[in-house]
């Protein structure tokens, strides 16, 4: 799974290079289906780091909005 401790930033920039890796031809057989399982787990990630960041914004709003 993606590193605990990984930015947002961090795991899209990974996810954009071995996309580019994969369409340059870069990666043999060998390496394709471990990248494409680390570019799984990092969508994830991301996609789990957009919800709480939304909930988390959500939230700050609604409490605003009681104030």
């Amino acid at each position: 799974m993606a590193k605990k401790n990984l930015s947002y930033s961090e795991a899209i920039a990974e996810v954009e290079s071995i996309v580019e890796r994969i369409e340059n031809n870069e990666l043999d057989i060998d390496e394709l289906a471990q990248n494409v399982k680390r570019v799984a787990e990092l969508i994830k990630f991301c996609k789990a780091k957009l919800k709480s960041t939304e909930e988390e914004v959500e939230k700050i709003l609604k409490d605003f909005d009681e104030s």
